[in-house]
């Protein structure tokens, strides 16, 4: 039988074992606590931030969400902000994914427990290959936010000097590639809504960090399409897929709205405005027009997005691409009465289907759950409270200007939800449930569907 809590017998004495799940939750919740401590320290802040702000932001920026309670850029002196950047990183690229660099760099071997954690933190079937793996994720995240900094050095240095601007370029390099949507501006990047550089860099970035370490190694060494994996496959598909739709139908519906699209200055702005709107749903967080003005039938659309979120492996949240490609392809299968799922001649079996709904399943409950609590005392419009927890829980950081109106209980059911998103829907599962071999088979029933 496996359990979350096991007991091992030691000397006579019973001594308590977490499974891999329970521990990698527990290592997220440490650094949480430590995070928010150091932030609400003198030192962190400017004197306006409220320990439960600080851990608020602990929170959102290990769980690389980016919903805030207090402006990042002037409630955060340097230091604080350089802090937050540091979680975002721990976070975003895995807090064991750190530590197996720290210990294989020491030249000490990583254990079969350490791995089995590992495993869970990068969302993996198997143990074999995770060091080779780290060192991929380590190396992909450093060179692209060292071009990415690069990049943006053009834009923000100009405009707040050297110093203020590298560092400008820095945070928000690393707050992109992670996907965490934290920015030094009350407006976010809504100042470069027409800059090419802003809309391509900072896209591209969490773009890359969306689609997973592991495919980006596997187009690194593979190259040729026909040569990648049915994951890589899935992912470029689906990846690509959403976001034509997210681009075409954002503009669509915003064209004419004078609160978004309709108030830029030409056909290029409004462009350039629409697709990055519709990459940051992704889990990214940034935006460069006002979300709180968005149609009700953009905000659905954005929601929808936010909750698939990118890939596995990756810095990104939400169900994850390849599950909402599994769950459409489980629904074909099931109207062509197929018994097993296909996808670039490659078969996919029951253990995956059940999976993505275990996962589904847990989601929609968190994502319910969360709603329903808020919506007790609240006079909030509903609109507005599910936007705000499908945000927190796909880990996007997009508000429509609810974050700021929380009391101290909305603040920490919105913690809760974040963290539930960041660690994992199915680690969640893992404590509701328990594997055994059944002892006793009984006949076969049946029940009416649909």
């Amino acid at each position: 039988m496996r359990r979350a809590l096991r007991t091992k017998t030691v000397g006579g004495r019973s001594a308590l074992q977490l499974a891999p799940p329970a521990v990698l939750a527990l290592i997220y919740l440490i650094c949480i606590i430590l995070g928010g401590f150091i932030l609400w320290l003198p030192f962190s802040n400017t004197g306006e931030v409220t320990l439960l702000d600080a851990l608020f932001t602990s929170v959102s920026a290990v769980t690389v969400t980016g919903l805030v309670v207090v402006d990042t850029g002037s409630a955060f002196t340097v230091i604080g902000q350089g802090i937050i950047a540091v979680l975002i990183q721990l976070g975003g690229l895995g807090l064991m994914t750190f530590a197996v660099l720290v210990l294989s760099a020491l030249g000490i071997p990583v254990g079969l427990p350490q791995r089995m954690i590992l495993r869970e933190d990068l969302n993996q079937t198997t143990i074999s290959n995770l060091t080779v793996l780290v060192r991929v994720i380590i190396v992909v995240a450093l060179c692209c936010e060292v071009v990415g900094a690069a990049v943006l050095a053009f834009v923000f240095v100009p405009e707040f000097g050297w110093s203020a601007g590298l560092w400008h370029s820095v945070f928000h390099s690393v707050s992109a590639f992670n996907n965490a949507g934290f920015a030094l501006f009350p407006d976010s990047l809504s100042q470069w809504v027409d800059s090419p550089l802003i809309n391509i860099s900072v896209p591209l970035m969490f773009i890359l960090g969306g689609l997973g370490f592991v495919v980006v190694g596997d187009i690194y060494q593979k190259r040729r399409w026909h040569q990648l994996t049915l994951h890589s496959k899935l992912m470029l598909v689906g990846t690509a897929a959403l976001i034509l739709w997210g681009w075409v139908t954002f503009a669509a519906l915003e064209w004419n709205n004078p609160g978004t699209l309709g108030g830029l200055k030409d056909t290029g702005t409004r462009l350039w405005a629409s697709w990055f709107q519709a990459v940051t749903p992704r889990t990214a967080g940034f935006n460069t027009l006002d979300t709180g003005a968005m149609h009700e039938s953009t905000t659905l659309m954005t929601m929808a997005l936010m909750v698939v979120g990118g890939g596995s492996t990756s810095t990104a949240g939400g169900i994850k691409v390849t599950t909402m490609i599994v769950l459409l392809l489980a629904t074909v299968a099931f109207f062509r009465r197929q018994k097993n799922l296909h996808a670039f001649g490659r078969s996919l079996g029951l253990d995956e289907v059940m999976k993505v709904m275990a996962l589904t399943t847990v989601s929609i409950l968190i994502v319910l759950t969360g709603i329903f609590f808020l919506l007790i005392g609240r006079d909030g419009a509903f609109l507005d409270i599910a936007f705000e927890v499908t945000s927190a829980f796909g880990t996007v950081g997009l508000s429509r200007g609810f974050t700021g109106e929380l009391g101290p209980i909305g603040q920490v059911l919105i913690m809760v939800v974040m963290f539930l998103g960041r660690v994992g829907p199915l680690t969640v599962g893992f404590f509701l449930a328990t594997r055994s071999v059944p002892r006793v088979r009984y006949p076969a029933g049946q029940i009416y569907l649909g």
